[in-house]
């Protein structure tokens, strides 16, 4: 008996972390894949009983999947609508937690140097107004580059996204054709152009196909080594997407911050402010029936507002304001 008890006793000792263990499910967006990809491995070196599982499926299927309450927190680079919220049986809370650029990246065999983009080119190119490289606007901002005279292949996203709905966010606000034929969603029906399946979708095709252009979040271009250019901006300044332009963009919205963290700050105003920009949110849900899962999941917002921000900037993002984290950190004693 005393051995069989012994045996007993060891089996105890080994089963019980497993089964203190966490696993949490979560899926949505292309844009801040990589770095949440990080995050969860950061903090599961912390933490080795708690395992994040992202599925980097866009915003659409992020907010799909946590509508059917098939996740345990979704990720969109779009806040929900009052129409989708309504839907969902618990209430999401918006968490923003990185800010990242959205870049026109292109393959134009021969071109070197770094192209400049103005509101006018980007619309016209994703209108089909704009057809050919050599177009005579496209020259004018680009002085001494000997554009080839050949069609522009155009590429955008071909599931529902987050990233397509700041793209598309920017071109209506500045474009008022762009607007009325198109919108801002996260799919929309495109006048021109072929799609690619997420980010990763997206600069898989641009890297396949010469003399096309694509829109991507910035650390898909740099970690693809892809061109990208910068672009005209509310000054009338010409910017590129990095650490300082991305966060001078947030600036204005970090003071105005609504109670919700539902904003868009693409156009944004500021001398040096990058035009496509934007947060990227976590959706967590507001009632966690899970006691043990709901204080992991808040330890890990803790985390991510914290030592998460950190790792931002070497990965191409941008980390909050500290105005906005200190709104985050009070509203996750929401989370119940």
């Amino acid at each position: 008996m005393k051995k069989m008890s012994l045996a007993l006793t060891g089996l105890i000792v080994v089963t019980a972390p497993f089964a203190a263990a966490q696993r949490i499910n979560a899926a949505g967006a292309t844009f801040p894949a990589v770095i949440y990809q990080k995050w969860f491995d950061e903090y599961h070196k912390l933490h080795p009983d708690v395992q994040v599982n992202y599925q980097s499926i866009g915003s659409g299927g992020g907010i799909a999947q946590l509508t059917a309450a098939t996740v345990d927190f979704g990720a969109s680079d779009v806040p929900m609508t009052d129409e989708q919220i309504s839907k969902l049986k618990v209430k999401p809370l918006h968490f923003p937690s990185v800010l990242g650029g959205l870049v026109p990246t292109y393959n134009i065999p021969g071109i070197t140097q770094e192209l400049k983009f103005t509101p006018e080119t980007l619309s016209g190119i994703y209108l089909g107004a704009i057809t050919k490289w050599d177009d005579p606007r496209l020259a004018k901002d680009n002085p001494g580059v000997k554009f080839p005279k050949e069609e522009i292949q155009v590429v955008h996203r071909s599931d529902a996204s987050g990233t397509t709905f700041v793209w598309t966010d920017y071109l209506s606000k500045i474009s008022p054709e762009w607007k009325k034929k198109a919108g801002a969603s996260a799919a929309v029906s495109w006048p021109v152009g072929i799609g690619g399946k997420g980010n990763e979708g997206v600069a898989g095709t641009v890297k396949q196909f010469p003399n096309s252009i694509g829109y991507v979040e910035l650390i898909y271009a740099v970690q693809n080594h892809m061109a990208y250019g910068s672009v005209k901006n509310l000054s009338g300044n010409f910017v590129k997407a990095d650490f300082d332009t991305v966060t001078e963009a947030a600036a204005a919205a970090a003071k105005n911050m609504p109670d919700d963290f539902r904003v868009s700050i693409t156009n944004a105003p500021g001398k040096n402010a990058y035009p496509i920009s934007s947060f990227t949110w976590l959706l967590i849900p507001s009632q966690i029936p899970d006691a043990a899962k709901a204080k992991t999941i808040k330890g890990f917002l803790q985390w991510m507002l914290a030592d998460g921000q950190k790792f931002a900037a070497g990965l191409s993002y941008a980390p909050l304001p500290k105005e906005v984290v200190a709104k985050e950190i009070k509203q996750i004693a929401m989370v119940q």
